[in-house]
């Protein structure tokens, strides 16, 4: 029976275990199957990475404070996060990668980096 590649329909030839008559079908399957997921990976981490830019660019200095509405001006979106860090005195900070905050009264955030 002859075998043929699943994106293009064309006949596959080569090892009785090939799937695709070729990369670029095979690519173009797997994009195709995938998009949807991968989509929605994209966007999460188009968000985190910016998220990621507001807090460095508010923070140069490793340690700093902040308005909610200068984060929520620039863009910030307090939805993305990658990690809480709880500390032992019960105190949440939240990160998006080495980039955290710490909610304060009065709508004002300390600002911190975590070192690597």
């Amino acid at each position: 029976m002859e075998k043929k590649c699943p994106e293009c329909g064309d006949k596959i030839v080569g090892r009785i275990d090939k799937k695709f008559c070729s990369d670029g079908c095979r690519n173009a399957y797997n994009n195709r199957v995938n998009k949807d997921s991968k989509n929605l990976i994209r966007n999460v981490n188009n968000r985190l990475r910016k998220n990621w830019r507001i807090l460095e660019v508010l923070n140069p200095e490793q340690k700093t404070k902040t308005s909610r509405a200068k984060l929520i001006e620039r863009g910030f979106d307090f939805n993305y996060i990658t990690s809480i860090y709880t500390t032992k005195a019960g105190t949440v900070y939240y990160f998006v990668y080495d980039q955290g905050y710490l909610p304060l009264e009065n709508d004002f955030y300390a600002l911190v980096k975590r070192e690597n």
